[in-house]
């Protein structure tokens, strides 16, 4: 039994992601009350619900111990895609393979035991990969469940001689894993605030949410980014079914179609309408509109019918991180709206005049975040330029958003994070992730030049007496000059190798000796994993010339893939 706790420093400060957490959620609770009553004045609790959904890569456990990177690193340095991967999409849509599915008949038993409510199982896109999925709760107690949930699954794959991974990005060319993160608000009379509903007033409380929630993710995106970013999700960010890291807003046609026709409404329209739910159609918003919403796989925030579906999170991360962001956001947007339009009440404006037309301020000023199309694409990254919306591919420049001003600002006013909280969170992440790449490089080093070359220089070896024996034969150049070509070839990547391992070896030395840490982090952002991408491909175009059956770890690499 796992009993969750606070890490408070002597001076005060929250050394961990629970005291931050709780305090998002109640500031959040109190500004949403508050809005809430403008709609019901029964409403006395606004509860902040989640439901995590969690994916994962399972291997088997010798398989796994043969690769000394996904034992140190969580994925594979090194390696090729089988040829058969994920192309024909028949492990997604096919039975759950008898192995993992007694793997995870058992790791339910124990969350059943625990008392977390897992409620679904299934094969993901990937070949090996599944997901899991609990009820939705409490979000406190949700984060809680996922991070104890991590711990049983890999503690019961033992038993199955099978590792659970958790890296976002353990295999290149396949999708990585997320944890998608549903999330929503409701009240302790029974409404979820994010649900449609069968009255004009029912649908402008939904509208009312709904709108401020996108508002608040358009001013605070980089936070958001902030918030999921580490070294291993910035390989999934953006690669095979993953969001990209430009943060957006997917609403689906219908509910596009509504904010639009608020935005074209005039004030002047507002003030003279007798109906005003009758003149926004609002009267009209269907009560479900599960049908309506297509669950855009390439957005990082998508609304999802009744909820939002942060789906930039990593399959490894404490979400804690995202959802204290989120709930502070949306928590700062929701007070700033509830001024704006007591405002408008007190200068004689009715007060649903008033709700909407702030709104309407939120839905043209926010129309930039609105996003429906395919986010892995070229052109997005373009028009999200155009618009002024962030694209940070990487973690160190992607932290920055949390020592702005604004951060500060933002987490001091609602007393979830000091300013000297947020430097202490900042340098210790930037920390992580140059520890983190530092150890990927010793062990791509480590590979390259004690396993990969030694076999690449043994099969030239045979290569070479193979051109001996040729020639004693009395054999021209014309019989033996392909064999030689490929000795040549082999001779110039060995030297790629082990002139680009030294070099990133003495980037890490120049990297280290610099003082500041985020200088270190962006060191090794752009210096050492350039020399990754460099040793990566010599050992992609080694591997084509050198067929020998001991050929080290690559070949593993189809054998992880079978069930």
């Amino acid at each position: 039994l796992c009993i969750p706790t606070i890490f408070v420093a002597y001076t005060g400060e929250a050394l961990d992601y629970k005291a931050p957490l709780l305090k998002s959620l109640a500031v959040l609770e109190k500004a949403a009350l508050g809005v809430c009553q403008y709609f019901d004045k029964d409403v006395a609790r606004v509860h902040t619900t989640l439901g995590i959904e969690q994916e994962y890569f399972l291997v088997d456990k010798a398989l796994y111990d043969a690769r000394p990177d996904l034992v140190m690193t969580g994925r594979t340095l090194f390696g090729h895609a089988p040829a058969k991967g994920q192309q024909l999409d028949d492990h997604y849509f096919g039975s759950i393979p008898a192995r993992a599915h007694g793997f995870m008949l058992d790791f339910e038993e124990e969350a059943t035991a625990l008392g977390i409510p897992l409620r679904t199982r299934h094969n993901e896109v990937a070949p090996n990969q599944f997901e899991c999925a609990p009820t939705f709760e409490d979000a406190n107690l949700a984060v809680d469940h996922n991070q104890l949930l991590m711990d049983i699954m890999g503690r019961v794959a033992e038993r199955h001689h099978l590792k659970v991974l958790l890296h976002e990005k353990p295999f290149a060319g396949v999708n990585g894993s997320g944890k998608h993160n549903n999330w929503a608000m409701s009240t302790d009379t029974g409404v979820n605030l994010f649900s449609p509903g069968k009255t004009p007033n029912d649908n402008l409380q939904f509208l009312t949410f709904f709108i401020t929630t996108v508002k608040a993710v358009h001013r605070y995106g980089d936070l958001l980014r902030a918030s999921i970013a580490s070294a291993s999700n910035d390989h999934r960010l953006g690669a095979n079914e993953a969001p990209p890291a430009i943060m957006s807003v997917f609403l689906g046609s219908t509910l596009d179609n509504v904010l639009n026709e608020l935005e074209r409404t005039s004030e002047l329209q507002l003030e003279k309408a007798d109906n005003i739910y009758l003149k926004l159609g609002i009267d009209k918003i269907p009560a479900i509109l599960l049908d309506n919403t297509d669950r855009n796989r390439t957005s990082p925030f998508a609304f999802t019918g009744n909820k939002f579906e942060f789906r930039a999170v990593g399959s490894s991360a404490n979400c804690s991180s995202a959802m204290t962001t989120l709930n502070a956001i949306v928590a700062d947007q929701l007070l700033a709206f509830k001024t704006e339009v007591d405002a408008l009440i007190e200068q004689g404006k009715k007060k649903e005049v008033a709700i909407v037309e702030v709104l309407r301020q939120y839905v043209i000023s926010s129309k930039d975040i609105r996003f429906e199309g395919n986010g892995y694409s070229e052109e997005w990254k373009a028009e999200a330029a155009r618009r002024g919306l962030a694209n940070v591919p990487t973690t160190p420049q992607a932290l920055d958003a949390l020592v702005t001003p604004e951060a500060a600002a933002l987490f001091a006013r609602h007393g979830i994070l000091s300013e000297v909280e947020l430097h202490a969170r900042h340098e210790i992440l930037l920390e992580e992730y140059q520890k983190k790449i530092q150890i990927e490089a010793r062990v791509m080093g480590d590979l390259a030049i004690n396993h990969i070359i030694p076999t690449a220089i043994a099969y030239q070896t045979k290569l070479l007496q193979n051109v001996q024996i040729l020639r004693e034969l009395g054999l021209d150049d014309e019989h033996t000059q392909i064999t030689v070509d490929m000795i040549k070839a082999i001779s110039s990547y060995v030297g790629t190798i082990k002139t680009t391992v030294d070099e990133m070896v003495e980037a890490r030395k120049v990297a280290n000796k610099l003082t500041d840490v985020r200088a270190q982090a962006i060191a090794y952002c752009d210096d050492i994993k350039t020399k990754f991408a460099s040793i990566r491909r010599a050992v992609d175009k080694l591997e084509l010339l050198v067929a020998d059956e001991d050929w080290p770890l690559v070949k593993y690499r189809e054998l992880l893939f079978r069930n």
